[in-house]
């Protein structure tokens, strides 16, 4: 049996990850102990290795709980043709994206020596048409999808720990 600190570890992802997906109702705990600590089994940690995969794939979290719980009709079939698409999608976004940002910095070396800065990163949103709210609401989205890519991608831009604690809290 493992606590929810040791089945953390062995999966390399937070602690708070393993509590939402508690809250999500798609990982609950064997048992508690009279403390209060969870306590994971063979049965758990075999879940959360397929819950780590789907995740790995981009599946949202939602999508999971349908594929485990069978709530819905949606197979796995449809829901990862689905996510497919969607994928490609967002591929065809991110290279219209990376392209307008490469136009707005005029030195694609930065993008290559990873040089971007928080306050790069700020004036390229605002010439891109961002302002406060829709940074919230972009970091909010990056937060709720990717959470180990968006502490990540904060990370590579030099902001302190306690700053990417505020962002992440947004």
């Amino acid at each position: 049996m493992l606590t929810v600190t040791q089945l953390a570890r062995k999966f390399g992802i937070s602690r708070a990850t393993i509590l939402y997906y508690e809250r999500e109702g798609l990982l609950l705990p064997a048992s508690r102990s009279e403390n209060g600590y969870r306590w994971y089994g063979d049965n758990e940690i075999e879940r959360l290795e397929i819950i780590v995969s789907y995740r790995s794939y981009g599946i949202t979290v939602a999508s999971i709980v349908d594929l485990l719980n069978r709530k819905k009709e949606s197979s796995q079939f449809q829901i990862l043709r689905d996510h497919l698409l969607k994928l490609g999608k967002e591929i065809l976004l991110i290279k219209k994206q990376q392209k307008a940002i490469v136009a707005l910095l005029q030195e694609p070396k930065l993008l290559e020596e990873n040089m971007v800065t928080k306050e790069r990163w700020v004036e390229i949103m605002i010439a891109a048409g961002f302002d406060e709210a829709a940074m919230h609401v972009w970091h909010q989205k990056f937060e709720e999808m990717e959470p180990d890519e968006h502490q990540k991608f904060l990370e590579s831009l030099g902001i302190d720990a306690e700053e990417i604690k505020q962002i992440r809290s947004l």
